[in-house]
């Protein structure tokens, strides 16, 4: 069997599927979040981010332990230099989004922990009962900034990566989806 048609290995699917299940959950709360203002999922959005910037971690290491998996029909250049430039959006962006979370609200002096386990202290202002005194206003300003770019990006990177999977299983009825489904093809 060769590559391109070989199963890739449970724990190269197992990775990407828990990835894709918690960035698009992440990034759909934190979404609301935002819109709806609702403080009360900032503690958990907090958690499960620092959790999963572990799993970002661990994928990381083990797509470059692994490489990238060898295509599995026909495509332009065009076509795998967009793939290999989605994919690598994709890396990034889940290591960048918790990254600039936890710079945000650290910097911002919000803090930050796992489920009740303080990592980074509130910096409660002594002067304004409820508030809070930032340690870097403008490194927390940027990294807010970052964050919601870089969400913005991640949806899109998601988005152009459905789309190239639909593609692959529809139009090129190649063995892509397939494969990333843990299965073996012919």
């Amino acid at each position: 069997m060769n590559t391109a048609t070989a199963p890739l290995s449970r724990t190269t699917v197992t990775l990407h599927w828990l990835m894709a299940l918690a960035m698009i959950g992440l990034t759909s709360v934190g979404l609301y979040m935002a819109e709806f203002e609702v403080w009360a999922l900032y503690p958990i959005h907090k958690s499960v981010g620092i959790l999963v910037l572990l799993l970002a971690v661990l994928r990381a290491a083990w797509r470059l332990k692994e490489g990238w998996p060898a295509p599995t029909g026909q495509a332009s250049a065009l076509q795998q230099t967009l793939a290999k430039a989605v994919h690598w959006l994709l890396l990034l962006s889940t290591l960048a989004m918790p990254i600039s979370g936890m710079i945000f609200s650290g910097a911002g002096g919000h803090g930050f922990g796992i489920f009740g386990l303080t990592l980074m202290d509130h910096r409660l202002d002594p002067n304004k009962p409820g508030e809070v005194l930032p340690l870097n206003a403008g490194l927390s300003e940027l990294a807010h900034s970052l964050h919601s770019l870089i969400g913005y990006v991640l949806i899109a990177a998601v988005l152009l990566h459905v789309a190239g999977a639909l593609k692959h299983h529809l139009l090129d009825r190649d063995a892509s989806l397939r494969r990333m489904l843990g299965r073996s093809t012919p």
